[in-house]
């Protein structure tokens, strides 16, 4: 690992996926378009390395969130998830609020690596991300630490390693086990893909750069945003 004035010390993480942390989101939402349907639910859990350098998951960060003035509910959506909005219990915050939840422990873990950069991870990635994307245009959030397009996909990961797409199927077929009762949660979901996204990564070969400092060249400490 080299070092100099212009270019810290980076840890392992920061060279592995070239300088992105892979964060995994799930969102529970009330309908399919991020348009106009409400982000009702949100889990991030960061990937992290335990001291043999294997991927493991992080603490999850979560948020209720109550539907955005403007977004709409399809019911058939609180049918799937059994989400009762406004129920007491629900701890429900604004839009604004539940994605600070988020982001601000995701900023930190990405400093903590040594990274510039979260990229999400999820199961059909870009449905999280546009309703993560939508939600921060709602509230002009200006400290989102996600790619806004390019992801990591754990459908693309398991039809590769399993032969399985869908997220249930997928996680049995890792040995990870599932549970229906606890499926539609997005603490759940995001869990069981972290866990799946770390089971694939982990019996992947490393590539011979992960294991080498990363170049002295400006895209070593500004990630190209097209990634």
């Amino acid at each position: 690992m080299t070092t100099s004035a212009a270019h810290p010390t980076l840890s392992p993480m920061a060279h592995r996926f070239r300088g992105y942390l892979p964060v995994v989101v799930d969102v529970e939402t009330g309908g399919f378009d991020w348009n106009r349907h409400a982000l009702l639910e949100i889990a991030a859990v960061p990937i992290e390395l335990d001291d043999a350098g294997r991927y493991v998951p992080g603490e999850v960060a979560h948020a209720h969130i109550a539907p955005a003035p403007g977004t709409e509910i399809d019911p058939k959506s609180l049918e799937v998830t059994g989400i009762k909005i406004g129920h007491p219990l629900r701890g429900e915050v604004s839009e604004r609020e539940g994605l600070d939840a988020v982001f601000i422990p995701v900023r930190a873990a990405v400093k903590k690596h040594g990274c510039q950069r979260a990229i999400l991870v999820g199961h059909n990635a870009h449905f999280d991300l546009n309703f993560l994307n939508a939600a921060v245009a709602r509230v002009q959030h200006k400290r989102n630490p996600f790619h806004p397009f390019s992801v990591f996909d754990t459908v693309t990961m398991a039809a590769l390693a399993y032969g399985q797409t869908v997220l249930a199927r997928a996680a049995m077929a890792a040995g990870l086990g599932w549970d229906p009762q606890e499926a539609h949660s997005a603490v759940y979901d995001a869990m069981q893909t972290a866990r799946l996204f770390c089971a694939i990564a982990n019996a992947w070969p490393r590539p011979p750069a992960a294991t080498e400092a990363m170049p002295e060249s400006p895209s070593a400490a500004s990630p190209d945003i097209r990634a």
